[in-house]
């Protein structure tokens, strides 16, 4: 949730300042967390004990590192189109995936 909050704090807040660096380093760490955490998740199972958020945070750790150089490097461009796809396909995407039937968030929105 936290990962979520500060995403659209990143989206609409100005850029290139140093709040949005340090809520930026913040974010990067939440969604390294969020995106290891998911291997131990075995409920939905595709391949093996590997389901469709395994795919998801395969493509986080491949894109993290992506925007973070993208900054670094001072390419905006695809720093920003990174990171927005980051939070919209690894955070959003994968929010919805938990509202899946049979998922407990499912179940919790829905009811049994």
């Amino acid at each position: 949730m936290g990962a979520l909050a500060l995403g659209v704090v990143q989206l609409v807040a100005p850029k290139g300042t140093l709040p949005h660096r340090t809520v930026g380093w913040t974010w990067v760490a939440l969604m390294l967390i969020v995106a290891v955490s998911s291997f131990w998740i075995h409920e939905m199972r595709w391949i093996g004990p590997f389901g469709p958020i395994h795919l998801l945070s395969l493509y986080v750790l491949w894109a993290l590192p992506t925007g973070v150089l993208s900054a670094h490097r001072h390419v905006v461009p695809r720093h920003a189109s990174t990171m927005r796809g980051l939070f919209f396909g690894g955070l959003v995407l994968a929010g919805l995936f938990t509202l899946w039937p049979g998922r407990i968030m499912h179940q919790v929105v829905f009811g049994p």
